[in-house]
């Protein structure tokens, strides 16, 4: 396990480009009423609209609670230092800390930044393909919730979340429950209205997922509660970066510095 990534990683918000066209965080999705106001109220309905007209339900009371037992079993699997992409309200953020393990969590919604927050959760209001602290040193990153989406372009964010990675570091994806493997464009929607401009997304199957991380060395694939999952290690080789220092990443909402690090037996 290396150790913690240096928390004084400047707080630049300059894109770097490992998906095409892609230009930081979406813009629809950091300024969605919609998904602002489900998150305060901890509850639903809440939906991607695709532009076929097809919604895909997005799961807020259970984003919202306390982790699940399948929550769980994921952040036990979690090795050294964990990177939440796509944290939302910032649960699973939140209990890592209380184990006192130092976690970021990122995501472009201010509302789920500010939540993650209030549980005690050190996050940052930033898109996975902006510059973030730590790059290169975490020794897990997390993808959960049909995060595997985020930026329509799987293969992007697989370069992506390698170079986030420590070397021989582990990425946790959640995937869909079935053999799919789509991309579209959506906009936020709860029973009321349709909120902002479409952003792109993706929804893959563990076969798709697969097919793309070349370069990756599978290390397990395990389904709970009717949820998918998929483990994949980096297989980047070491840089010749100064070592980290042992500092906590906090953010600037508020967030708690994890008191140390508890390692955690890799299954």
């Amino acid at each position: 396990m290396s150790a913690p990534p240096d928390a004084r990683t400047p707080d630049a918000h300059t894109p770097l480009p490992y998906a095409d066209g892609y230009d930081g965080p979406s813009a629809a999705w950091a300024a969605a009423d919609p998904y602002a106001a489900a998150l305060r109220a901890g509850r639903g309905p809440l939906f991607l609209r695709r532009a076929d007209g097809r919604l895909l339900p997005l799961e807020v009371e259970r984003w919202c609670a306390r982790p699940d037992p399948v929550d769980l079993d994921v952040l036990d699997r979690c090795e050294g230092a964990v990177l939440d992409v796509g944290c939302g309200p910032g649960r699973l953020v939140a209990e890592l800390a209380v184990r006192g393990r130092t976690v970021l969590g990122v995501d472009v919604s201010e509302a789920a930044v500010e939540h993650t927050a209030r549980l005690g959760g050190p996050a940052l209001r930033r898109s996975v393909f902006e510059a973030l602290p730590g790059e290169g040193r975490w020794d897990t990153v997390l993808l959960m919730d049909g995060n595997i989406g985020i930026g329509g372009d799987p293969r992007a964010l697989l370069a992506r979340t390698a170079t986030l990675l420590a070397p021989g570091g582990l990425l946790i994806a959640e995937t869909a429950p079935v053999d799919v493997d789509e991309r579209f464009q959506v906009r936020i929607s709860d029973a009321r209205r349709t909120s902002g401009a479409p952003f792109p997304w993706a929804r893959l199957g563990a076969p798709a997922l697969l097919r793309y991380a070349r370069g990756w060395l599978p290390t397990g694939q395990w389904t709970a509660g009717g949820r998918c999952f998929l483990a994949l290690r980096s297989r980047r080789a070491s840089s010749s970066a100064e070592p980290p220092k042992r500092t906590a990443v906090i953010s600037s909402q508020r967030a708690r510095k994890p008191s140390g690090e508890r390692p955690v037996a890799d299954r």
